[in-house]
């Protein structure tokens, strides 16, 4: 079981200290595939949007791919099923979610002066018409509200007093709120945030500069890069019946292969949780050809006991500095 954030923190700096990190590294005390997962690249600060998406720093960023190009074998999705086969050896994969721009103007410059590829899960109906995500939206009509609470409404149940000077807590028992809804009550939830908090919804403008386009994954394709679906709307998949899901992936898969020209054989369920996606959306991978299925679960992939439609991911956040990700890299079954 993963520990708690600062029990994490003291024994990664522990593991640091004491050498033990560097000497385990060496002594590989695991094997299998560990799966890391990224959103977005840069500097979350006086951001109206949701922070939590942002995995790390360039900085930061630079530096976990460097440590990782030093002391693990890097592999991307066209390895994976050899790797598997293979049922020997330590190895680290790089994914992203969602298609963020800064995807492309941060990371993916990082990515190739270390050699490291990766893979990027990606929301097509952002790239074609691009729109604020609901995480984002959310977020922005808390942080731009001129209330300081949401009152009892049939949503929530209780008040919502928000937390400053950011609002974080707030903004997080609200996402809650939304992805435990029925597909049917997502956007008249969001009105409601809307209305009730006196912001209207965001400007249409801010998307303009969120996603990469497809001349820019075309770009990165070429250069060792790779690609899988993520939905077109990117819904929360198990709450939606299973046509309305099996259209999501479906046309998600057709746009991919519309825009790069090759199979499409992997895909990471939105919000990736075990409630997140169900026995209809396997049925309808599938259906459609996909191989791979990639949650959001924690963990590392073990030899032969992965599940090809529930590989485990492990994310990487912004609490996550350089010495807890040399301890989650260096013992996963401990830390991820």
């Amino acid at each position: 079981m993963p520990i708690r954030t600062s029990k994490r923190s003291l024994l990664a700096r522990a593991l640091d200290v004491t050498g033990c990190g560097r000497m385990l590294r060496v002594a590989a005390p695991w094997e299998g595939v560990l799966i890391l997962n990224y959103h977005r690249i840069g500097n979350k600060n006086n951001s109206l949007l949701d922070r939590n998406l942002w995995s790390a720093t360039d900085e930061d960023f630079d530096a976990q791919m460097g440590m990782i190009a030093k002391n693990f074998q890097v592999v991307g999705l066209d390895d994976l099923e050899l790797v598997l086969h293979s049922r020997s050896g330590r190895f680290v994969m790089v994914t992203f979610d969602d298609g963020y721009l800064d995807n492309y103007t941060n990371a993916y410059p990082i990515l190739k002066a270390h050699g490291v590829p990766a893979t990027f899960f990606i929301t097509t109906g952002f790239l074609d018409v691009p729109k604020i995500p609901w995480w984002d939206e959310i977020a922005w009509i808390v942080r731009t509200s001129p209330l300081e609470a949401l009152d009892v409404n049939p949503w929530t149940t209780t008040p919502v007093p928000f937390d400053e000077p950011h609002r974080e807590g707030a903004i997080n028992r609200l996402l809650t709120v939304y992805k435990r809804l029925p597909g049917t009550e997502t956007e008249a939830y969001v009105n409601f945030l809307a209305e009730s908090l006196k912001t209207g919804r965001s400007p249409a403008q801010i998307a303009k500069k969120l996603w990469m386009t497809w001349d820019m994954i075309r770009e990165m394709k070429q250069n060792g890069m790779s690609f899988g679906g993520h939905t077109v709307n990117h819904p929360v998949l198990a709450n939606l019946p299973a046509d309305q899901q099996d259209e999501e992936i479906r046309e998600c898969r057709r746009r991919l292969i519309e825009e790069l020209g090759e199979p499409i054989e992997a895909f990471s369920y939105p919000v990736g949780g075990p409630k997140s996606f169900n026995a209809d959306t396997r049925t309808s991978l599938i259906r459609h050809g996909f191989k791979w299925g990639f949650t959001y679960l924690g963990g590392y992939c073990h030899y032969g006991q992965e599940d090809r439609l529930a590989m485990q991911r492990t994310a990487i956040e912004t609490d996550v500095d350089l010495p807890i990700f040399r301890a989650l890299t260096t013992l996963p079954q401990v830390f991820s």
